[in-house]
């Protein structure tokens, strides 16, 4: 939780005619929290709900769709670290180039946990989006220690259940973080001429089999084809080209912002 001074200079420095992005850049506070101490500058008194996978009949995280979105950015680009007095830090590192994709990530660790605080680092080239919880490890039981790529990544049956009802929630977590949308080309005769051809393809790279199974196994179930691409014999890249469900990705993810 920042401190009233802290809360005070943002909120000065803004009122000076600075950008909130400006201000959130330097101070390493979100656009989000900037905003709201316009309206409150004291810290309001919270009291954290239950975790919903700690109850007595284990439930469903908060807003299931933007769990999917999350999960699928934890699985690309997050860690989850354990700090003192059983706490944890849920970090996802975003490059600088997409502020949509970091905005994103802040509004769906606060969907999931609206009572945890969030908050952003600002490192070289890249914002670290972070949220603490004592419960991380309780909605993301893939967390554990290793590489993700070195060790089996496998979803419970209630995130499945959540994937399978939000799946393009989830394929758009993993292209924000593990992902891309480009425009190849290449040549061909046209009436006896050689001529260039431009068309756009999506890519998804990861180390993880099983994390690359993922994203293929929801492609296959929302009509998504694909092909593996491998690259110096490599297999970590997943290509969409052609047409159709490059039209559906567009439709449902589109390029990173």
């Amino acid at each position: 939780m920042y401190d009233v001074s802290t809360r005070k200079r943002a909120v000065a420095l803004v009122a000076q005619g600075r950008s909130l992005s400006s201000v959130s850049r330097e101070m390493g506070v979100s656009r989000y929290a900037i905003r709201a101490w316009q309206t409150r500058i004291e810290p309001v008194e919270r009291t954290s709900k239950p975790c919903p996978r700690c109850q007595e009949v284990p439930g469903t995280p908060q807003n299931p769709a933007a769990y999917a979105y999350l999960l699928g950015l934890y699985l690309g680009d997050g860690c989850i670290n354990a700090h003192h007095r059983g706490v944890y830090f849920m970090r996802v590192v975003l490059d600088n180039a997409w502020p949509g994709i970091i905005d994103a990530c802040e509004a769906a660790l606060r969907a999931v946990r609206p009572d945890n605080s969030v908050f952003r680092v600002q490192r070289q080239g890249c914002a670290v989006v972070t949220s603490t919880s004592k419960h991380w490890p309780c909605l993301f039981p893939q967390h554990g220690p290793g590489k993700k790529h070195e060790r089996p990544i496998v979803l419970e049956p209630w995130q499945q259940a959540i994937v399978d009802a939000h799946p393009w929630e989830f394929i758009r977590g993993l292209i924000h973080s593990d992902g891309c949308r480009i425009t190849n080309w290449t040549t061909r005769m046209v009436g006896g001429e050689r001529k260039r051809y431009e068309y756009p393809r999506y890519f998804f790279t990861n180390k993880s089999d099983d994390i690359r199974g993922l994203y293929t196994g929801t492609l296959d179930k929302v009509g998504v084809e694909w092909t593996h691409c491998a690259r110096n014999g490599d297999p970590y890249n997943v290509s969409v080209a052609k047409k159709a469900s490059v039209a559906l990705l567009d439709t449902h993810v589109g390029p990173k912002y």
